[in-house]
């Protein structure tokens, strides 16, 4: 049995693989434990290093540092790239007042955190550590840790002031918005159905044309009367079915289908005449039993040389006799315009003849299949771009020390930039949802083991000897007062209902484990609409304000 002894003691690079593995594989497993409905989910590594760590587990610490810094960076670049397409939309699309919300929260619980550091005999960089717990942030707490090392600062009780706020961060979220539903006396079914970017969701509608002025008029002249933005489909005339174009001309009585934006519908219907009563966006539309002239179908773009291309360079419309009035990027539908810019994995809705439909799809690529193959050069570039960043050095004249965005904050920035502009630099920054989620998860998995690991040796001691009741207490109040405040807020004078408000506060926490609460609660999905729409500026703003509380009050 000596030889077992040797594989999990014994600092070797097999030993810190294994033990690393080990304590992973443990924590997943807990990971599935709920209580009352609640999870700590893969924070459980988290948990479970610590343990290792108290039983006197430890692996080489140059291993421990590359192990735990590699993991950091694989994670959040992933997460950068992941909330970057929708990073700056989400100011635009009604969220500009989510988004106001939600850094309100941020601001309140950074304030009350540096007011305790002066209340209270708990230091700023532990009181910083218990921030990142009670808001459930992990890459927040590793920007934190990233800073510390920089001034030569020791870290390690910032990481146990986040362990030991971090499952009171977790159910913090869900009992104030079970305060906040009492206290508006709101059920399980009396959330609001609407949702939160609506008016700005693509919709298709059938109008008919009654006015006068546009009789005669060619479409792309009709366009120009109105701001409102559409792509027309199909024209029913005397009984046949047309595929326009912006030269067809509009006449008295046809019916046409088109695409445009919820908010657009009165405004079209002043341009066109009248709106028909029909139900377009139902899911039991056959779109091809509409008419049998015509084929509709949702072609997937593979074609690597039209990534970053503007959609009316292609000139489709033109060669083809085809409309294509809607594309579906990451779950989310936009309008067909020209001006659009194509990306890799873009399932674009086409409507034409057969024929036309098929040369179409060969221009586009239409081969699922290569999107399965990983574009990992994207990855590999992203990494060294995003290192580069974070070690760059920002003087600001009022502090001693240049500030850096580590690793935290130099692969995130990078990720959201790619992920967002990396199309118009014809870059293929498309990565299949497990994809992004396997490299999310691994890199997580490998920093939470290290870093409990690390933090394990130390941690009943300091619970028990040091400020660790203290700790819980102030976590407990830096989680449940921003989120009440906001949240009573938010519905008393916004007016936002409970569903866009619990999803609100959840992305602001960055707390998955309560969003799941969220939608429980709510009929809809507003909750998970809300969360998408803060999540990604929440999650940067922590992670930086993480390093500048640090550096401009410490």
């Amino acid at each position: 049995m000596e030889w077992i002894t040797t594989l999990f003691i014994e600092h070797t690079a097999i030993q810190a693989v294994l033990l690393i593995s080990s304590i992973a594989a443990l924590g997943l497993a807990l990971s599935k434990i709920r209580l009352f409905g609640i999870s700590l989910g893969i924070t459980f590594i988290f948990f479970v290093g610590i343990l290792f760590g108290e039983l006197g587990f430890s692996i080489n610490p140059q291993m421990l540092d590359y192990a735990e810094s590699f993991g950091l960076v694989i994670f959040v670049y992933a997460l950068g790239l992941q909330v970057g397409a929708g990073f700056f939309s989400s100011f635009r699309n009604g969220g500009i007042k989510l988004n106001l919300l939600a850094l309100s929260v941020l601001i309140l619980g950074t304030g009350l955190a540096l007011a305790m550091s002066y209340m209270t005999p708990v230091s700023l960089p532990d009181i910083v550590g218990v921030l990142c717990g009670a808001s459930t942030n992990t890459p927040a707490l590793a920007a934190a840790q990233q800073t510390l090392s920089q001034m030569g600062i020791d870290d390690s009780t910032a990481a146990l002031g986040c362990a030991v706020s971090y499952p009171l961060g977790v159910v913090g979220v869900i009992f104030a918005m079970i305060i906040i539903q009492q206290f508006f006396k709101i059920g399980n079914q009396e959330t609001s159905v609407k949702k939160v970017d609506k008016e700005h969701a693509t919709t298709i509608i059938s109008y008919q044309i009654h006015n006068p002025a546009i009789f005669g008029m060619e479409i792309g002249k009709a366009a120009q009367l109105s701001k409102a933005k559409f792509v027309i489909s199909r024209i029913w005339r005397n009984g046949k079915v047309l595929i326009p174009n912006s030269i067809t001309h509009l006449l008295e009585n046809d019916r046409i289908l088109l695409a445009t934006l919820q908010s657009n519908t009165e405004t079209l219907k002043l341009l066109f005449g009248e709106q028909e009563q029909r139900n377009w966006d139902s899911d039991d539309t056959d779109w091809n039993a509409i008419d049998n002239e015509l084929l509709s179908q949702r072609i997937v773009v593979t074609n690597p040389k039209l990534n970053g291309k503007q959609l009316g360079q292609l000139g489709i419309r033109k060669l083809y006799g085809i409309n294509i009035t809607r594309i579906d990027r990451s779950d989310v539908e936009l309008l067909a315009t020209p001006d659009l810019i194509l990306q890799m994995g873009d399932r674009v809705t086409i409507v034409g003849n057969k024929e036309a439909v098929k040369q179409v799809a060969q221009v586009l690529g239409n081969h699922v299949k290569n999107l399965n193959e990983p574009n990992l050069i994207t990855v590999f570039i992203g990494l060294v771009l995003g290192l580069a960043l974070g070690a760059v050095p920002i003087s600001i004249s009022s502090m001693a020390t240049p500030i850096k965005l580590g690793l935290a904050g130099g692969p995130i920035i990078v990720g959201i930039l790619i992920g967002t502009f990396g199309p118009r630099l014809h870059m293929i920054t498309y990565v299949t949802k497990s994809a992004n989620l396997m490299l999310q998860r691994i890199g997580l998995a490998l920093y939470l083991a290290c870093l409990g690991l690390s933090s394990g040796a130390h941690f009943l001691e300091s619970i028990i000897q040091g400020q660790g009741v203290l700790w819980i207490l102030l976590g407990f109040i830096l989680t449940i007062l921003p989120v009440l405040i906001v949240g009573m807020i938010s519905m008393k004078i916004f007016k936002l209902d409970f569903g866009t408000t619990s999803g609100m506060l959840c992305g602001a926490m960055a707390n998955p484990m309560a969003l799941k609460y969220a939608d429980d609660v709510a009929t809809d999905d507003t909750p998970s609409i809300a969360y998408a729409t803060v999540y990604p500026l929440s999650m940067f703003l922590r992670v930086i304000s993480a390093q500048l509380i640090l550096m401009l009050f410490l």
